[in-house]
């Protein structure tokens, strides 16, 4: 073999073993995208706008990684951890009156108890407990006997979801574990906190606005909603900075017990959850980002007059 050969031979063997030893271009990985929790607040028959603004989730493949519940929205954010569709959410919401989950009573600690709210449940929900859930879930009540959050992650959902729905003066407190508890409304409206825990880089809250105090009541049930509307308009200050976005779906011309209006609460629930969507979008794509609070309600044009 000549010179010539001998280089070419040379430079084929050089070229052969850098290839052999040469590191794989990676691509560098795209960042995750941030975990997203989401906070449903009360508001009893108004809660059933929580319906709207998780079909629009689904609807829109915006994740869900972690829920919290108070009242209402404890039941809502149970069903939806437990694996009913929406329209499963709906049709069992469609049923719900009174006589399903209380029974008027003797007035000691209350005038109606809430314990067939556990038959309902049993009904409604694909699981018992919340180990089964496919979704982590946080239920928040008030300890009534000492103003402490009690926050439920993990047994029977039946009894975390009733005492975290057993209004004060409405329903007698559920006794759990020697505890009294009553409706966790009383200690926040939006239960942001009780999501820590979870791992989630991101939280949105659902608040479901009553409107401004300006408001006689009338009879007892006005009493006690006022009551609340008054207690969760003083705890914003502690679970609204918790928040990157909040989403208001605007509830203000129904009262406590419209069981009747559910199409009208889910459009509502729709409308403030498809005005968050670009809000929702931006917490996606920038995972960094990190903001106070910002309101996305319902667009002023879907709002009824009476």
């Amino acid at each position: 073999m000549g010179s010539r050969g001998r280089r070419l031979l040379r430079a084929a063997r050089g070229a052969l073993r850098r290839f052999a030893y040469a590191r794989p271009v990676v691509p560098p990985a795209a960042p995750p995208r941030p975990r997203i929790g989401w906070a449903l607040g009360g508001g009893f028959a108004r809660g059933m706008a929580h319906i709207g603004v998780l079909k629009v989730l689904a609807e829109n493949s915006i994740p869900v990684d972690a829920l919290a519940g108070i009242s209402a929205g404890s039941i809502a954010a149970a069903a939806f951890a437990s694996g009913c569709t929406i329209q499963e959410m709906i049709g069992n919401a469609r049923k719900v009156r009174w006589r399903q989950f209380a029974r008027w009573t003797l007035p000691r600690l209350g005038f109606a108890t809430n314990e067939r709210l556990e038959v309902m449940l049993r009904e409604m929900l694909h699981c018992d407990t919340f180990e089964q859930l496919s979704v982590p879930l946080a239920i928040v009540a008030t300890d009534i006997s000492t103003g402490e959050p009690v926050i439920f992650r993990r047994g029977l959902l039946a009894t975390a979801i009733r005492a975290s729905s057993a209004v004060p003066g409405l329903f007698a407190p559920v006794e759990h574990e020697g505890r009294p508890l009553v409706d966790g409304s009383i200690v926040c409206g939006v239960p942001a906190a009780a999501l820590s825990g979870f791992a989630v880089d991101k939280i949105v809250g659902v608040c479901l606005n009553f409107g401004r105090l300006n408001h006689r009541p009338t009879n007892f049930f006005q009493v006690v909603g006022q009551a609340f509307q008054i207690a969760e308009a003083r705890s914003e200050l502690t679970w609204r900075p918790k928040c990157d976005l909040v989403i208001e779906p605007d509830v203000s011309r129904f009262t406590w017990d419209d069981f009747d209006c559910l199409d009208e609460f889910i459009d509502a629930g729709e409308s403030a959850a498809r005005a968050a969507l670009p809000q929702l979008r931006e917490l996606l794509a920038n995972p960094a980002v990190s903001r106070g609070p910002v309101v996305a309600k319902e667009p002023a044009a879907t709002t009824q007059s009476s």
